[in-house]
């Protein structure tokens, strides 16, 4: 199916006008259908998957007077793995309205006919409408998303026929006011100075390492990367022949009989000590602690998971490295991202592992002058 780029332009360009702090309003609306070639409604054999709205776009990229502040490869599974680890059981509810059914039946996203529509709230696809909360004035917001080649991600069939999703509508909703006379004129004196402001958040980034060698252990350098783009915390998942399969769940992820799994940051290692899981009789235990104790760690909240320890094994066995906590050492310079796994058994051919790193990322910008500048490659 061809696909083609389209962008949605929010045009800010008044100095009284401004981004309310709360990016929790910055939301994208798609509606569509999802039908047989010929246009009629699919069978109940064809059902959209978990957040499979998502896994519609190959790309998401939020960009500040025309420079890219913040990306998203792989915008559905990026978002899959984040979202297993940052949402609540509450927040996973609400988020039914954005398409997120992680233990449910699925279909329900669609009605009789085959139409959907939901809300995506930014925050789950972008680390900036998370983490930034205060304002942006006088600027140009842009969101341009990218269709992928094909649609087989978003889709699971318990029976082969031909299907096709087409987009109805898709809008940007972003919430935005002008603001009292007696805030003008400490604005419009921040403006004049032209007073360099930083925005810093944390960004997450996907690599991919495709078709795994049939081996019980395996090394992969991932990236080499500045001091300012450390990683805080390291995702690793793996999935087996289910991308670009009609007839595999892509919103599964597989533990791909994991035994254990180290991150290097040059020569420091984490975690410290051996994991020395055994999946199959059901020694996993400290592989779901790293899970639960994510949000307390990266949110400085009470954790409250959204899987249990079941539906964790089921749905998204994850390995979360916490390396926050970095070594004098790493304070400057380049920093090598290293990974080193290995499992009881060869892996299995048409396995690909995925590695979500979440790290720090400071952009500059001047009010006055319009001048972004990223710091952090």
């Amino acid at each position: 199916m061809a696909r083609t780029d389209f962008q949605l332009r929010v045009e800010l360009l008044s100095a009284l006008t401004l981004i309310l702090a709360e990016w929790v309003l910055a939301v994208v609306l798609v509606a569509g259908r999802l039908t047989k070639a010929n246009g009629i409604a699919v069978a109940a054999t064809t059902h959209l998957v978990n957040n499979g709205i998502c896994f519609l776009f190959d790309e998401l990229r939020y960009e500040l007077n025309g420079v890219e502040i913040d990306r998203s490869r792989y915008v559905g599974l990026t978002s899959l793995m984040k979202g297993y680890v940052s949402l609540t059981l509450g927040q996973a509810q609400s988020l039914e309205n954005a398409g997120w059914y992680h233990a449910q039946e699925t279909g329900r996203q669609t009605d009789a006919n085959g139409y959907f529509d939901v809300h995506i709230p930014l925050k789950m696809l972008l680390g900036f409408f998370e983490d930034y909360t205060k304002i942006v004035v006088n600027a140009r917001h842009e969101l341009i998303l990218r269709r992928t080649n094909t649609d087989n991600n978003a889709i699971i069939q318990t029976e082969e026929e031909e299907f096709n999703i087409s987009l109805i509508k898709v809008e940007w909703l972003l919430l935005h006011v002008r603001v009292a006379d007696h805030i003008k004129i400490p604005l419009l004196n921040l403006i004049k100075a032209d007073k360099t402001l930083t925005l810093p958040f944390r960004a997450c980034t996907l690599y991919e390492y495709p078709m795994l060698p049939s081996t019980t252990r395996h090394v992969w350098a991932v990236k080499t990367s500045s001091a300012l783009q450390k990683p805080r915390f390291v995702i690793l998942d793996f999935q087996t022949n289910q991308q670009n399969k009609k007839d595999q769940n892509a919103s599964h992820v597989y533990h791909a009989k994991l035994r254990d799994v180290k991150l290097y940051l040059n020569s420091q290692c984490y975690p410290y000590a051996n994991l020395n899981l055994d999946i199959a009789n059901d020694q996993f235990a400290l592989l779901y602690d790293m899970y639960s104790h994510f949000q307390s760690e990266y949110y400085s909240k009470e954790e409250e998971p959204l899987l249990s320890r079941r539906e964790f094994l089921n749905y998204a066995p994850l390995a979360i490295i916490n390396c926050s906590k970095k070594n004098d050492l790493l304070k400057t310079g380049m920093v090598d991202v290293r990974l080193e796994f290995e499992s009881y058994e060869n892996f299995t051919a048409g396995t690909t592992a995925y590695c979500l790193i979440l790290h720090d990322r400071i952009v500059d910008y001047s009010p006055l002058s319009g001048a972004v500048v990223q710091r952090v490659q």
